[in-house]
């Protein structure tokens, strides 16, 4: 039996969405596919599988992203999704644990991939947002919501992106003390 449950994860909280799969998965439910916050799960046993997440470099189509998800598959795991250039994978938990980053150097570039993602994107709102607050402005229109949308999406970004700095300021240290 399927089900289907519709959530919301921003980019820089794919461990908390991580987390969250992996408890669906000891209750049970394994996720089969995901498109844009709709998870479809199937029934297993519960614990049967282990959940990570992770954002390629290139579209999962691309020829390295395919040479990296069959090296994935040569350690068991499973690709069970993909949206934009997120891969879902699953492996059997009876295997042991899941990891995906072998080093603290792979997970930095993960980490820092995700804020490449993340910049422009809030940069990008924040400027729309101030230029139709300006297009407003000096054409005496009356000031409409949707710039302030923009910027509060933008503000949100930015919020995440310090999570993820942070994160990064922690592996450079990490990586610089075992070096």
């Amino acid at each position: 039996m399927r089900k289907v449950i519709k959530k919301f994860f921003w980019a820089w909280e794919y461990e908390k969405e991580e987390k969250w799969l992996n408890e669906m998965a000891a209750k049970g439910l394994a996720l089969v596919d995901y498109t844009f916050c709709r998870y479809s799960f199937e029934e297993c046993e519960p614990g049967e599988y282990s959940f990570k997440i992770q954002l390629l470099e290139h579209n999962p189509n691309h020829p390295k992203s395919e040479q990296y998800i069959r090296f994935m598959e040569e350690t068991g795991a499973e690709q069970v999704a993909s949206y934009l250039n997120w891969v879902y994978f699953r492996k059997k938990a009876s295997e042991g644990p899941f990891e995906i980053f072998s080093d603290i150097e792979s997970e930095l570039k993960h980490n820092i991939l995700i804020k490449k993602l993340l910049v422009p994107i809030g940069i990008l709102n924040i400027s729309v947002g101030i230029l139709n607050i300006i297009n407003c402005w000096f054409n005496m229109k009356e000031m409409v919501f949707v710039p302030f949308i923009n910027i509060a999406l933008a503000v949100l970004i930015f919020a995440g992106l310090s999570g993820i700095n942070k994160k990064i300021k922690k592996l450079k240290k990490e990586h610089s003390i075992r070096e």
